[in-house]
Protein backbone atom coordinates (compact mmCIF):
# COMPACT_ATOMS: atom_id res chain seq x y z
CA UNK A 1 0.00 0.00 0.00
CA UNK A 2 1.11 3.24 -1.39
CA UNK A 3 2.41 5.73 1.91
CA UNK A 4 0.14 9.03 1.99
CA UNK A 5 1.66 11.94 1.26
CA UNK A 6 1.81 15.20 3.77
CA UNK A 7 0.87 17.24 1.02
CA UNK A 8 -2.63 15.84 0.44
CA UNK A 9 -3.43 16.02 4.48
CA UNK A 10 -5.41 18.63 4.56
CA UNK A 11 -6.96 17.77 7.74
CA UNK A 12 -3.56 17.81 9.48
CA UNK A 13 -2.21 20.58 11.13
CA UNK A 14 1.54 20.99 8.73
CA UNK A 15 2.93 23.05 11.56
CA UNK A 16 3.18 19.41 13.24
CA UNK A 17 5.50 18.02 11.03
CA UNK A 18 7.60 21.24 10.95
CA UNK A 19 8.18 20.68 14.73
CA UNK A 20 9.67 17.46 13.59
CA UNK A 21 12.66 15.40 11.87
CA UNK A 22 13.19 11.93 10.80
CA UNK A 23 16.68 10.70 10.85
CA UNK A 24 17.62 7.43 8.86
CA UNK A 25 20.30 5.23 8.32
CA UNK A 26 20.22 2.79 5.64
CA UNK A 27 22.42 -0.61 5.99
CA UNK A 28 25.84 -0.91 4.44
CA UNK A 29 28.21 -3.70 3.88
CA UNK A 30 31.40 -4.14 2.66
CA UNK A 31 33.29 -7.17 1.03
CA UNK A 32 36.13 -8.08 3.84
CA UNK A 33 38.40 -10.24 2.60
CA UNK A 34 39.30 -11.47 5.70
CA UNK A 35 35.88 -13.19 5.73
CA UNK A 36 35.98 -13.24 2.23
CA UNK A 37 32.51 -12.29 2.26
CA UNK A 38 30.08 -9.05 2.68
CA UNK A 39 29.44 -8.17 6.27
CA UNK A 40 27.04 -5.52 7.31
CA UNK A 41 28.94 -2.32 8.39
CA UNK A 42 26.22 -0.35 9.05
CA UNK A 43 23.22 -1.56 10.31
CA UNK A 44 19.42 0.15 9.12
CA UNK A 45 17.60 2.68 11.60
CA UNK A 46 15.04 5.33 11.82
CA UNK A 47 14.59 8.00 14.93
CA UNK A 48 11.80 10.38 14.82
CA UNK A 49 13.11 13.72 16.91
CA UNK A 50 9.98 15.17 18.18
CA UNK A 51 11.93 17.72 19.78
CA UNK A 52 14.59 19.25 17.57
CA UNK A 53 15.64 21.66 20.21
CA UNK A 54 17.56 19.50 21.36
CA UNK A 55 21.11 17.10 20.57
CA UNK A 56 20.42 13.38 19.87
CA UNK A 57 22.47 10.97 21.11
CA UNK A 58 22.83 7.80 19.31
CA UNK A 59 25.54 5.05 20.60
CA UNK A 60 27.73 6.48 18.07
CA UNK A 61 27.87 9.84 19.22
CA UNK A 62 26.10 12.79 19.24
CA UNK A 63 23.86 14.87 16.57
CA UNK A 64 24.14 18.71 17.19
CA UNK A 65 20.63 20.13 17.14
CA UNK A 66 22.18 22.55 14.49
CA UNK A 67 21.68 20.18 12.23
CA UNK A 68 17.89 19.95 12.11
CA UNK A 69 17.48 23.26 10.56
CA UNK A 70 19.29 21.33 7.45
CA UNK A 71 17.60 20.64 4.37
CA UNK A 72 15.98 16.79 3.59
CA UNK A 73 18.78 14.66 2.08
CA UNK A 74 21.21 16.33 4.22
CA UNK A 75 23.76 13.94 5.62
CA UNK A 76 25.92 13.88 9.27
CA UNK A 77 28.44 11.12 9.95
CA UNK A 78 28.89 10.27 13.60
CA UNK A 79 31.69 8.01 13.81
CA UNK A 80 31.38 5.51 11.29
CA UNK A 81 27.80 5.81 10.66
CA UNK A 82 26.08 7.88 8.32
CA UNK A 83 22.42 9.27 8.78
CA UNK A 84 20.27 10.99 6.35
CA UNK A 85 17.62 14.11 7.62
CA UNK A 86 13.87 13.89 6.79
CA UNK A 87 11.06 15.63 7.20
CA UNK A 88 8.55 12.98 8.35
CA UNK A 89 5.30 12.26 7.34
CA UNK A 90 2.13 11.04 8.45
CA UNK A 91 3.01 7.36 8.42
CA UNK A 92 6.08 7.89 10.46
CA UNK A 93 4.09 9.97 12.96
CA UNK A 94 1.83 7.35 12.76
CA UNK A 95 3.78 4.45 13.75
CA UNK A 96 4.73 6.15 16.76
CA UNK A 97 0.68 6.60 18.23
CA UNK A 98 0.18 5.45 22.21
CA UNK A 99 -1.48 1.96 22.54
CA UNK A 100 -3.43 0.38 24.74
CA UNK A 101 -5.30 -2.50 22.65
CA UNK A 102 -4.00 -4.76 19.62
CA UNK A 103 -4.41 -1.84 16.37
CA UNK A 104 -5.34 -3.49 13.21
CA UNK A 105 -2.40 -4.01 10.85
CA UNK A 106 -1.46 -1.91 8.13
CA UNK A 107 -2.00 -4.99 5.76
CA UNK A 108 -5.80 -5.16 6.82
CA UNK A 109 -6.13 -1.26 6.73
CA UNK A 110 -5.31 -1.36 2.54
CA UNK A 111 -8.44 -3.26 1.36
CA UNK A 112 -10.60 -1.30 3.31
CA UNK A 113 -9.43 1.67 1.78
CA UNK A 114 -9.61 0.53 -1.82
CA UNK A 115 -12.50 -2.03 -1.68
CA UNK A 116 -15.04 0.81 -0.65
CA UNK A 117 -13.36 3.65 -2.34
CA UNK A 118 -12.94 5.67 0.48
CA UNK A 119 -12.04 9.49 -0.41
CA UNK A 120 -11.85 12.99 0.67
CA UNK A 121 -15.65 12.67 0.62
CA UNK A 122 -16.25 10.28 2.79
CA UNK A 123 -17.91 10.20 5.92
CA UNK A 124 -17.30 7.30 8.39
CA UNK A 125 -18.42 5.52 11.60
CA UNK A 126 -16.21 3.22 13.14
CA UNK A 127 -16.13 1.15 16.51
CA UNK A 128 -14.91 0.09 18.91
CA UNK A 129 -11.84 2.23 18.75
CA UNK A 130 -9.50 0.38 20.74
CA UNK A 131 -6.32 2.88 20.85
CA UNK A 132 -7.46 4.12 17.60
CA UNK A 133 -5.27 2.35 15.04
CA UNK A 134 -8.10 2.45 12.19
CA UNK A 135 -9.85 5.49 12.62
CA UNK A 136 -6.86 7.71 12.85
CA UNK A 137 -5.51 6.41 9.71
CA UNK A 138 -9.30 6.62 7.90
CA UNK A 139 -9.30 10.18 9.19
CA UNK A 140 -6.15 11.31 7.49
CA UNK A 141 -7.74 10.03 3.92
CA UNK A 142 -11.77 10.83 4.28
CA UNK A 143 -13.74 13.49 5.11
CA UNK A 144 -14.66 13.51 8.77
CA UNK A 145 -14.62 9.92 10.88
CA UNK A 146 -16.58 9.81 14.23
CA UNK A 147 -15.45 6.51 16.45
CA UNK A 148 -17.24 4.78 19.64
CA UNK A 149 -15.90 2.81 22.18
CA UNK A 150 -17.27 2.08 25.63
CA UNK A 151 -14.15 2.07 27.68
CA UNK A 152 -13.49 5.73 29.02
CA UNK A 153 -9.47 4.66 28.87
CA UNK A 154 -9.51 4.17 24.96
CA UNK A 155 -11.48 7.33 24.39
CA UNK A 156 -8.76 9.27 26.20
CA UNK A 157 -5.97 7.54 24.07
CA UNK A 158 -7.85 7.90 20.76
CA UNK A 159 -8.43 12.07 22.06
CA UNK A 160 -4.19 11.67 22.80
CA UNK A 161 -3.59 10.36 19.62
CA UNK A 162 -5.33 12.61 17.76
CA UNK A 163 -3.92 15.71 19.31
CA UNK A 164 -0.48 14.35 18.91
CA UNK A 165 -1.08 13.54 14.83
CA UNK A 166 -2.77 17.27 14.56
CA UNK A 167 -5.97 16.14 13.24
CA UNK A 168 -9.29 18.09 13.22
CA UNK A 169 -11.63 15.96 11.25
CA UNK A 170 -12.36 13.21 14.04
CA UNK A 171 -14.70 12.66 17.63
CA UNK A 172 -13.85 10.38 19.80
CA UNK A 173 -16.99 9.49 21.81
CA UNK A 174 -17.86 6.85 24.59
CA UNK A 175 -20.68 4.89 23.82
CA UNK A 176 -22.36 1.44 22.78
CA UNK A 177 -22.56 1.04 19.41
CA UNK A 178 -25.56 -1.40 19.44
CA UNK A 179 -27.37 0.76 21.56
CA UNK A 180 -26.88 4.82 19.41
CA UNK A 181 -29.42 5.90 17.04
CA UNK A 182 -27.07 7.29 14.07
CA UNK A 183 -28.71 9.05 10.83
CA UNK A 184 -28.12 7.66 7.79
CA UNK A 185 -25.31 10.21 6.64
CA UNK A 186 -22.31 7.32 6.79
CA UNK A 187 -20.23 6.31 3.50
CA UNK A 188 -18.32 3.47 5.82
CA UNK A 189 -19.49 2.05 9.07
CA UNK A 190 -16.48 -0.25 10.53
CA UNK A 191 -16.43 -2.70 13.01
CA UNK A 192 -14.23 -4.70 15.37
CA UNK A 193 -16.06 -5.21 18.42
CA UNK A 194 -17.13 -8.50 19.73
CA UNK A 195 -20.48 -9.25 18.92
CA UNK A 196 -20.61 -7.53 15.29
CA UNK A 197 -23.85 -9.27 14.97
CA UNK A 198 -25.71 -6.74 17.47
CA UNK A 199 -24.74 -3.51 15.41
CA UNK A 200 -26.44 -4.54 12.29
CA UNK A 201 -29.07 -2.48 13.25
CA UNK A 202 -27.40 0.33 13.74
CA UNK A 203 -25.57 -0.04 10.29
CA UNK A 204 -28.96 -0.10 9.04
CA UNK A 205 -29.60 3.47 10.48
CA UNK A 206 -26.07 4.45 10.19
CA UNK A 207 -25.61 4.10 6.23
CA UNK A 208 -26.35 5.22 3.00
CA UNK A 209 -27.72 3.64 0.49
CA UNK A 210 -24.70 2.18 -1.59
CA UNK A 211 -22.79 2.72 1.55
CA UNK A 212 -20.23 0.35 2.67
CA UNK A 213 -20.05 -1.33 5.95
CA UNK A 214 -16.81 -3.65 6.91
CA UNK A 215 -16.89 -5.92 10.25
CA UNK A 216 -12.93 -7.05 11.05
CA UNK A 217 -12.78 -9.80 13.36
CA UNK A 218 -9.60 -12.22 14.41
CA UNK A 219 -11.97 -14.94 14.86
CA UNK A 220 -14.68 -17.13 12.58
CA UNK A 221 -17.61 -17.60 14.94
CA UNK A 222 -18.65 -14.08 15.79
CA UNK A 223 -18.12 -13.53 11.82
CA UNK A 224 -20.62 -16.37 11.18
CA UNK A 225 -22.97 -14.96 13.09
CA UNK A 226 -22.48 -11.63 11.79
CA UNK A 227 -23.00 -13.01 8.10
CA UNK A 228 -25.94 -14.51 8.84
CA UNK A 229 -27.89 -11.25 10.68
CA UNK A 230 -27.02 -9.30 7.09
CA UNK A 231 -27.84 -12.23 5.13
CA UNK A 232 -31.47 -11.82 7.00
CA UNK A 233 -31.95 -8.17 5.97
CA UNK A 234 -33.07 -7.46 3.00
CA UNK A 235 -30.97 -4.61 2.05
CA UNK A 236 -27.90 -5.41 2.21
CA UNK A 237 -25.64 -7.62 0.56
CA UNK A 238 -22.05 -9.83 1.60
CA UNK A 239 -19.41 -8.82 -0.99
CA UNK A 240 -17.00 -10.99 0.14
CA UNK A 241 -15.11 -12.02 3.35
CA UNK A 242 -11.16 -12.34 2.80
CA UNK A 243 -7.91 -12.72 5.23
CA UNK A 244 -4.85 -10.87 3.91
CA UNK A 245 -1.59 -12.81 4.55
CA UNK A 246 2.26 -10.75 4.47
CA UNK A 247 5.23 -12.39 3.22
CA UNK A 248 8.63 -10.58 3.20
CA UNK A 249 11.59 -11.55 0.58
CA UNK A 250 15.07 -10.48 1.39
CA UNK A 251 17.49 -10.14 -1.50
CA UNK A 252 21.53 -10.65 -0.98
CA UNK A 253 23.44 -10.98 -4.07
CA UNK A 254 21.87 -14.33 -5.78
CA UNK A 255 20.20 -15.31 -2.60
CA UNK A 256 16.43 -14.56 -2.85
CA UNK A 257 13.94 -15.50 -0.98
CA UNK A 258 11.09 -15.59 1.16
CA UNK A 259 12.32 -14.31 4.72
CA UNK A 260 11.90 -16.80 6.96
CA UNK A 261 9.01 -14.88 9.42
CA UNK A 262 5.86 -13.85 8.11
CA UNK A 263 3.09 -11.38 9.32
CA UNK A 264 0.64 -14.56 9.30
CA UNK A 265 -3.01 -14.48 10.39
CA UNK A 266 -4.19 -11.34 12.30
CA UNK A 267 -8.17 -11.20 11.62
CA UNK A 268 -10.98 -11.48 8.88
CA UNK A 269 -12.48 -8.71 7.07
CA UNK A 270 -15.99 -9.52 5.83
CA UNK A 271 -17.31 -6.53 2.79
CA UNK A 272 -20.80 -5.73 3.12
CA UNK A 273 -22.95 -3.09 1.29
CA UNK A 274 -26.73 -1.42 1.61
CA UNK A 275 -28.67 -1.84 -1.29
Amino acid sequence: MAFIKLSILLKIDSQLFDRMKLLIKKERRKFLEDFGREVIVQKPEKHLIKDTSKDFHTQFGVIKKEFFSEGDGAKFAVGNQEYNLLSPSFIDLYLEISRLAQIIPLKDIGPIITLTGLNKDSIVLDAGSGSGGLSLFLAAICKKVVTYDIKEQNVDLVRKNIKYLGLNNIESNLGDIYKIDPDGKFDLFTLDVPEPWKAVETADKALKVGGFLVCYSPCIPPLSEFIEAIKKKENFTVLKTIEILERDWEFEGRKIRPKSQQIGHSGFLCFVRKI
